[in-house]
């Protein structure tokens, strides 16, 4: 888990992460930059062509595209993002698919009573 009382540059950890994609038979990196009670929030870094292949929505959360541009994905819709984009992720299975080198913020909130 993330310190929560450090600062992240997510431009720079985003370079870092891409590197290490890069270096990934999978294409992908994460790391975890904040974690408490009812939030989450991990930056993931794609290289392009890299997928996550489609897998279930949690109850409420948000991509926000930190560099590049994807594509998030669902069975009957498709939304083209890049760098600067903030979406709250449809709540039904999903995939997120880099059109080019990419990383993107995931804030996903962890009360799934919704209290």
């Amino acid at each position: 888990m993330a310190d929560n009382s450090t600062a992240h540059n997510l431009g720079g950890l985003a370079a870092e992460l891409l590197v290490k994609a890069k270096a990934a038979r999978s294409g992908r990196s994460a790391q975890g930059v904040y974690g408490g009670k009812y939030l989450k929030q991990a930056l993931l870094a794609l290289t392009s062509g890299s997928q996550l292949a489609e897998h279930e929505a949690p109850p409420e959360a948000t991509l926000q595209v930190v560099r590049g541009r994807l594509t998030l994905s669902t069975r009957d819709e498709s939304w083209e993002l890049a760098a600067g984009d903030l979406m709250a992720i449809p709540p039904q299975r999903h995939s997120v698919t880099a059109i080019e080198d990419s990383a993107f913020l995931l804030t996903i909130r962890m009360d799934v009573n919704g209290e």
